[in-house]
């Protein structure tokens, strides 16, 4: 058991996660329908594992009249001399090297393939480390945070010929997150995308990875590129007899059986631009994800990301452009319709990748047409704490621990387990120990001369705090938390939703509590002040946890984990849309989620969803 945990450590460092035989036939099967015939086809794989994509391109191939020549590189040389000793059995010759194709790809001439064909190695920044990450970043054009497929496919569109093609497998979160810009501005920058299939839940790794398959060409194409979604359908029954692949290779949706599940296979075309007039990039979520892992997964509508035309945008992680001096108050810009009007140019690649289909854009520029604002642009979103010490920081037996530090440091803490739409239960009873003065506008340390109890209770942890270098690095006191975010707007009333979910569970918390990292939170300060603010945040529960919400979400931001989880990070409830508060539609809402909150009227006997859709103009769910 042990050999076989640190065989799936090395795997994540090393983001060796070998294609499947099923999958990398479809992919050589996909890749090659469009790549060129004519004479000798050269195939390369720039990291080729166990050789399986090279294989499947030579089996696909075996019967038709063309030479081919395959390269295959990897660092690993015990896959090298897998791939060779495969190929031998086999019969093919493989031109197998070992070494790193990146420094190596330097030497090699332009156009040298017709084929690239690939599953890069999956590897984070935090794995890679920031030096290399940064190297990496200037010696390939990247930005932002990156990871090992993104130079690796970096330096396809220079290595293939004119007509050549790329065939790409890769982790599907690409297709939405912000960190994902460096592949689609390659893909729609250098290269022409053809196919797209984002795999979604299917499990076809044995690795928690949710993949997606590219095919782009090197040479412009007359056409639109081809998107089909796959997802997990619970309580659906199968209604066609065809494989997973051969699905995924029709014409037409359909729901397919397989391992005992049955997956909702969806086909639109690929959109990389507006809805509606309004761009599909995403608000910035620099460093705010809470921990943990998950992949884009796309929803299973078609959908378009919508930015508001407000140029009155707020500051910080929603998605801000202007000095907060430059803000318009709520009330304000309520007054000032026509500094909402005018549209934010979106630099290349920031803009989501979302399936278009005629029906759901319909319905999103409709619903484009009643946009006031997003969430974005309406309030900072922010994440919850990070203590990266929990076992130290967070506990619900605190009177049972020796040394106790003082109660008034401890705080209730609100996590995703506390959530429900509407609502926040208070079963758990977690408190968090939060060494900071509430009363300050800027983070300020406790004095632990002051509070001898939690000194003495922290000192008995101080080995294990202190082994967090990056909090002193950052010139910050041992016992600090590392993401504390701002001690006096925990006092305030605040929107708190969980990071994932199934289905949206925004909640109003007035208790003065802490969120914690598996939750995000919206402060009513950033909303205005008094009713006002009330009536603002009861708009976005109300749009937030409606059936349009949903719809919104799975159409435009659709990052889906396994069993249906959503992720609800800053940069897709930022697209959520918000009608104008002034309207008298948007009034029902906000009374129909007073009644709710303030009058104890059932959520079904409410008619949140009719007034919601109601209020975009578009019939309810």
């Amino acid at each position: 058991m042990a050999s076989q945990a640190r065989d799936a450590q090395e795997r994540k460092r090393h983001g060796r996660h070998y294609t499947p035989p099923a999958l990398a036939r479809f992919l050589a099967r996909r890749a090659l329908l469009h790549a060129p015939r004519a004479g000798e086809l050269r195939v390369l794989d720039p990291a080729c594992g166990d050789g399986e994509l090279l294989l499947a391109v030579h089996r696909e191939l075996a019967a038709a009249d063309v030479t081919v020549r395959l390269t295959g590189y990897d660092l690993d040389r015990r896959a090298v001399a897998d791939t060779a000793a495969r190929a031998a059995a086999e019969g093919v010759e493989i031109e197998c090297r070992a070494g790193d194709f990146l420094a190596a790809s330097a030497r090699i001439a332009d156009g040298s393939f017709d084929l690239v064909i690939s599953n890069p190695p999956y590897v984070r920044t935090q794995q890679l480390g920031g030096s290399t990450a940064q190297l990496l970043s200037k010696q390939f054009g990247l930005r932002g945070r990156i990871d090992l497929t993104h130079p690796f496919v970096a330096i396809t569109p220079r290595l293939l010929s004119a007509d050549g093609v790329l065939g790409l497998l890769c982790a599907n979160r690409f297709l939405t997150t912000r960190a994902g810009a460096n592949l689609r501005r390659i893909l729609t920058g250098e290269l022409h995308p053809a196919e797209l299939y984002d795999l979604g839940d299917t499990k076809l790794f044995a690795a928690a990875v949710l993949p997606a398959v590219t095919v782009a060409t090197r040479a412009p194409r007359e056409h639109d590129c081809r998107y089909v979604s796959v997802y997990e359908e619970l309580g659906a029954e199968a209604d066609c007899a065809t494989d997973l692949f051969d699905a995924l290779a029709g014409d037409a949706d359909c729901l397919v059986g397989t391992g005992g599940r049955v997956f909702a296979v969806e086909v639109g075309v690929l959109s990389t631009g507006t809805v509606g007039g309004l761009s599909t990039a995403g608000a910035p979520d620099p460093g705010n994800t809470p921990t943990g892992s998950g992949g884009r997964a796309a929803g299973r509508r078609g959908g378009d990301p919508k930015r508001s035309r407000s140029s009155a945008r707020g500051k910080g992680h929603g998605g801000a452009t202007r000095p907060e001096s430059d803000r318009l108050p709520v009330t304000e810009a309520w007054n000032r319709p026509g500094e909402l009007d005018r549209p934010e140019a979106v630099p290349p690649g920031d803009t989501a990748w979302r399936m278009s289909r005629p029906a759901v854009d319909r319905w999103l520029g409709r619903i484009a047409e009643r946009t006031w604002r997003t969430f974005g642009d309406t309030a900072r979103i922010r994440v919850g704490i990070k203590t990266t010490a929990d076992r130290v920081f967070i506990s619900d037996r605190w009177d049972q621990m020796d040394p106790t530090p003082e109660p008034e440091l401890l705080r209730q803490l609100i996590t995703h387990h506390d959530l429900q739409p509407w609502r926040i239960g208070r079963d758990r009873g977690t408190r968090v120990l939060y060494p900071y003065d509430l009363g300050q506008p800027r983070r300020t340390p406790i004095d632990l001369a002051e509070f001898p109890g939690a000194a003495e209770y922290l000192r008995s942890h101080e080995q294990v705090l202190s082994g967090r270098r990056y909090v002193l690095d950052g010139g910050r006191k041992w016992f600090e938390i590392w993401v504390p975010q701002r001690p006096h707007l925990w006092g305030a009333p605040k929107l708190v939703f969980p990071d994932i979910s199934e289905r949206p569970r925004f909640a109003l918390d007035r208790s003065g509590a802490v969120v914690n990292g598996d939750c995000y939170w919206i402060s009513l300060t950033d909303l205005g002040s008094g009713e006002q603010a009330t009536e603002l945040a009861y708009l976005l529960m109300g749009v937030a946890n409606s059936a349009l919400g949903l719809r919104f979400y799975d159409a435009v931001c659709g990052n889906r984990l396994y069993s249906g989880r959503r992720r609800w990070i800053t940069q897709y409830v930022a697209r959520l849309p918000l009608p104008d508060p002034a309207c008298p539609a948007a009034a029902a809402v906000v009374g129909r989620v007073r009644g709710v909150l303030e009058d104890g009227m059932p959520v079904a006997a409410a008619g949140i969803d009719e007034a919601v859709a109601a209020a975009f103009g578009v019939p309810a769910q």
